[in-house]
């Protein structure tokens, strides 16, 4: 009995020290809906590093993103699932996008630039980036295997978990998760 609290003890200090995982844990118990099928990783996964292009070319890196939440979203232009999903992505940085948080699209693989033009003009979509992964570098750093793949990363640039295929992003379920996480520091 007294290993068992030990134990415990020592888990939620290590929790506790750690306010990002805190969160992290803490909103887990709160997914419900396509938020179920979301993976929150036990320990934060290390920083992959790599750069992928902005739709004029330009090299830019997640490491750009650091102090802020962020949902990273791969997807490609003849991907079902992400034509349905891309909505609720937008809807979501609607939401909660801003100083503690923001969703960052990279279309990953062969994408011509029409035709992501296209893509975000057929679905509606002018509030998230056209940013670009053409030979798939850094899908592959992230072991990104089917599309849509989401990630969504802590303040200091780490995996915290992980939800592959099309899920629900601007819902209820997703919106309630994603405050847990973020406390009071949503939409600054």
């Amino acid at each position: 009995m007294k290993r068992t609290v030990l134990a415990l003890l020592y888990t939620a200090f290590g929790v506790l020290a750690n306010p990002a995982l805190a969160d992290i844990g803490a909103a887990a118990d709160l997914r419900a809906g396509d938020m179920k099928r979301l993976v929150v990783h036990s320990a934060p996964k290390d920083v992959v590093e790599g750069d992928f292009q902005t739709f004029e070319d330009a090299p830019v890196s997640l490491a750009e993103y650091q102090g802020k939440y962020v949902l990273v979203n791969f997807w490609a232009t003849w991907c079902a699932p992400c034509r349905k999903e891309m909505p609720a992505l937008s809807a979501l940085q609607s939401e909660l996008g801003g100083d503690a948080f923001e969703v960052v699209t990279i279309a990953t693989g062969r994408n011509p630039k029409p035709a992501m033009q296209k893509f975000f003009g057929e679905i509606g979509v002018e509030n998230l980036p056209l940013h670009r992964d053409p030979k798939q570098q850094l899908a592959r750093k992230y072991a990104v295997l089917g599309l849509p793949v989401t990630l969504l990363l802590d303040p200091e640039g780490r995996e915290v978990a992980r939800l592959t295929g099309d899920a629900d992003w601007g819902g209820a379920d997703a919106l309630a998760f994603l405050r847990a996480v973020l406390g009071e520091k949503a939409g600054g």
